[in-house]
């Protein structure tokens, strides 16, 4: 995790690796240092963040993870605020 940049950005949580864990969503590994995608906006973060949910669910089925319950090995996905703060994105949250 990095600190506040001003703008928004998606994370995602390794629950099955632990630790320091945290990897930048659509983060480009080909430039050094990697370019990290970032938002203008929330909502365009959230729509990122829910996408990623999805592309969870399909690569890390709820049946075999256990999903984003709290027991559930599936990796989570946060939103970083432009403070550098996060929040935890739930596939519970409502959808526009």
């Amino acid at each position: 995790m990095r600190k506040g940049t001003g703008k928004w950005s998606v994370w995602g949580y390794d629950t099955f690796e632990g630790g320091d864990a945290w990897y930048p969503i659509d983060a480009n590994y080909s430039q050094t240092p990697r370019a990290i995608k970032e938002y203008d906006t929330e909502k365009e973060a959230l729509v990122r963040a829910h996408a990623r949910l999805d592309e969870l669910e399909n690569s890390q089925p709820s049946q075999q993870s256990g999903g984003q319950s709290d027991l559930g090995i599936q990796d989570r996905v946060y939103i970083q605020r432009p403070d550098g703060t996060v929040y935890r994105v739930s596939s519970k949250l409502p959808r526009d």
